[in-house]
């Protein structure tokens, strides 16, 4: 089955947070010497978090709703501002504020599969 890109009827709003994670080996020699080496092909991997104010209760259930369906482990493309092309996500955590209006934020975890 194809990945679903996302889409939301919302921009998000600005201020989404990059914080990449770098898989390094290091061996620890002594002395102060260390070498380190990358794990894998693909060592580098991308987290954003994504926040949507002001939502109403239509755009609150859409997003719930992508979210929940994806259930943390199937990835969906999305092209974040400022990147200049779409990457595979998962999003296994978010939250949601009932406050009027509402408020959701969300974590995004770059993913790399065979899936397309």
């Amino acid at each position: 089955m194809p990945l679903v890109t996302f889409s939301p009827s919302i921009s998000p709003t600005p201020g989404t947070s990059h914080n990449p994670r770098v898989d390094v080996l290091v061996a620890d020699f002594g002395d102060g010497y260390t070498q380190a080496a990358p794990n894998g092909l693909n060592h580098i991997r991308d987290s954003i978090t994504l926040r949507w104010d002001g939502l109403t209760d239509l755009q609150m259930s859409e997003l719930k709703n992508f979210f929940e369906e994806r259930g943390g482990y199937r990835p969906f493309y999305y092209q974040p501002r400022g990147f200049l092309a779409a990457l595979k996500w998962t999003c296994r955590e978010w939250s949601i504020s009932d406050a009027s209006p509402w408020r959701i934020e969300a974590k995004f975890e770059q993913v790399f599969s065979t899936e397309t």
